[in-house]
Order: structure tokens, then C-alpha cells, then sequence
């Protein structure tokens, strides 16, 4: 079973915290799947659901400065790392509150006051990205961890390879995290490649890889940080692949029927990671069934009330439109 709170040498953060921050990601998920369903958000929505221990194992291992660059399937990441949940939905709204004006939408959102540098709709470059942030903080003597969330279709991108090569060579505070979830957009990842360990394919560059369940929040928040404390003792790059299963399609509206039923109903039933947390956090006395009912309910709460003011917030003002564009 996991730990009811990990530590290496930091403040350790509870079981109770992290299922709290998985509760957040996955009502806010629910909730912008119905939006996305109904018309309410424009653009294209791309869902973490069932992949919430990720995100809150991860970002609890990080700094509020740390570098973190995400994917199209970035809004827990993003969540996660500390972005106002506010400016987030409005931002998905294309509302002027939103965190990059509505200029961002979901798969382009960023807030780098928090350190996020950006979800990025082209797979795998933000890898790149986060090496480029990586080797900026050793070169400045700053002391930050970049991190790049990648799934593990994007390892066979050249950006991938190239990148782990620049992290390795250059001995950069850099991780790579791969969320494994089985399927690259509608195929079967285990049919792309005879490899199909993405820690095996690290060590070619020499890289410190991990496994691990990635559905078990306290699992992947232990290695994190012992990631995290390798890169800040200048000790390299790390590469973590995490294991877990999207529960939607590709994107919002994907039937998946590339997907065994049974195989989609396990993951979402008897490996979902918050009821996994939950048992550990109930069996161990920490809180109770009402106790925990009562966080889910609370995470609703506060994913309505950013949905009320993204309503009524504004539209950016036509004159946006020229803001932060970079002419010669």
C-alpha cells in the first residue's frame, strides 16, 4: 500500500493533500467535458481524466518557480503546478481573465509566473523546451528544475531524442516525465515500437530512469522528489515513466473503438487514483468516507463558481488581437 506521506530530506506532503489537489483536477476535467459537449468552450479539449496522480505527484515535488512545459492534455499539469483555477477556465472560455488573455485556450495555455511555460499542441515539443529552460538555470546559477510531461507516443518524435541527448551531454537539472497511457492518440502504443520500456530507451543516453504505477499518488510523488533532488545536486537529468490509462477519447467526442470494454472498465473502476488513495487514507484512520465525500464536493463547488465568473467575464477587447505579437 502507499505511504500516508513521503519525504527525502523536505517537508513531507500528505496523502491527504495530494488526493485533495487529484480531487480538483478531476472535477475540473468532468466539468469542462460537459462544457466542451455542450458548446460552451470553443476550440478543441483534450481531457486527463483517470490520470490526476500525475499531475499532483509530480507538481507537489516542485518549486512555485520550477520550469514545467505540457501537452494538449495539459489542463492538470497546469492545475497542479499552482495556475489560478480562475484564470483557467476563463482562459478555456477565450475569456479576457483567462491566463494568457483568450488568446491560449486549452492547448496553448501558460502562465509563467508560476513557471509553466506552456501546453504545446504539437506532440512532443515541449521536451525541447524544457531542456532550453533546463540549461538557462544551470548557465544563470539559479537553481531550477525543468520538467517536461510528455506521453509516450512523443518518445518516438526526434525532439525526444535529441533533447535527452542535450539534457545527458550537458548534465542538465531536466525531467523527462512520461505519462504512459497506453494509447497515442487512437493506437496502441505497444504496437510502435519492439521497445517498449521508454527507461530502457533513456538509459541509450545514459540517462537515471524510473518506473513507476502512475496511478499511485504517493508512488509518484517519492520519485519525483528523488529526481528532483538528483537535478538540483547537479547529478543530470531524469527520465520517470509513469503508467496509467486515459479514461476519454484522444480528444472530447472520441467513441474509442480501438479500446477493449473491459480494459477501459478496470482502469476506471478498480485502478481509478483517487479511489486507490481513498482506501489507503480510510483504512489507515486518517479520515473518513464522509470526510472524503466532503473534498470531492468542495472541489465541485469551486469548479462552478470559476464556470459562473467565466461566464461573466468578458471578451478580450478587438484591440488584443495586436498585443504580443512580435513584428520586424
Amino acid at each position: 500500500m502507499p505511504p500516508t506521506s513521503v519525504t527525502f530530506g523536505a517537508p513531507a506532503v500528505s496523502l491527504a493533500d495530494l488526493h485533495a489537489k487529484m480531487a480538483l483536477i478531476r472535477a475540473f476535467e468532468l466539468r469542462v467535458s460537459t462544457l466542451y459537449r455542450d458548446g460552451d468552450i470553443p476550440g478543441f479539449v483534450h481531457t486527463s481524466l483517470g490520470q490526476e496522480a500525475i499531475a499532483a505527484g509530480v507538481c507537489a515535488a516542485l518549486e512555485h518557480d520550477d520550469y514545467l512545459t505540457t501537452t494538449h492534455r495539459g489542463h492538470g499539469h497546469v492545475l497542479a503546478k499552482g495556475a489560478d483555477l480562475d484564470g483557467m477556465m476563463a482562459e478555456l472560455f477565450g475569456r479576457a481573465d483567462g491566463l494568457c488573455r483568450g488568446k491560449g485556450g486549452s492547448m496553448h495555455v501558460a502562465d509563467p509566473s508560476v513557471g509553466i511555460l506552456g501546453a504545446n499542441a504539437i506532440v512532443g515539443a515541449g521536451i525541447p523546451l524544457a531542456v532550453g529552460a533546463g540549461l538557462s538555470s544551470k548557465l544563470l546559477g539559479q537553481g531550477r528544475v525543468a520538467v517536461a510531461f510528455f506521453g509516450e507516443g512523443a518518445v518516438n518524435q526526434g525532439a525526444f531524442h535529441e533533447a535527452a541527448n542535450l539534457a545527458a551531454i550537458w548534465n542538465l537539472p531536466v525531467i523527462l516525465l512520461c505519462e504512459d497511457n497506453r494509447y497515442a492518440e487512437f493506437t496502441d502504443s505497444t504496437k510502435m515500437t519492439r521497445v517498449a520500456s521508454v527507461c530502457e530507451r533513456a538509459a541509450a543516453y545514459g540517462i537515471w530512469a524510473r518506473d513507476v504505477y502512475g496511478n499511485d499518488v504517493a508512488a509518484v510523488h517519492a520519485v519525483t522528489r528523488e529526481a528532483v533532488e538528483r537535478c538540483r545536486a547537479g547529478q543530470g537529468p531524469a527520465l520517470i515513466e509513469a503508467a496509467t490509462y486515459r479514461w476519454h477519447g484522444h480528444y472530447e467526442g472520441d467513441d474509442q473503438p480501438y479500446k477493449p470494454g473491459a480494459e477501459a472498465d478496470e482502469w476506471r473502476t478498480e485502478r481509478d487514483p483517487l479511489v486507490l488513495a481513498e482506501a489507503v487514507l480510510v483504512a489507515d484512520g486518517i479520515v473518513t468516507e464522509a470526510e472524503l465525500a466532503a473534498v470531492r464536493t468542495k472541489a465541485t463547488e469551486r469548479v462552478d463558481r470559476a464556470v459562473v465568473a467565466a461566464r461573466a467575464a468578458a471578451v478580450p477587447a478587438e484591440q488584443e488581437a495586436f498585443q504580443h505579437v512580435f513584428v520586424d
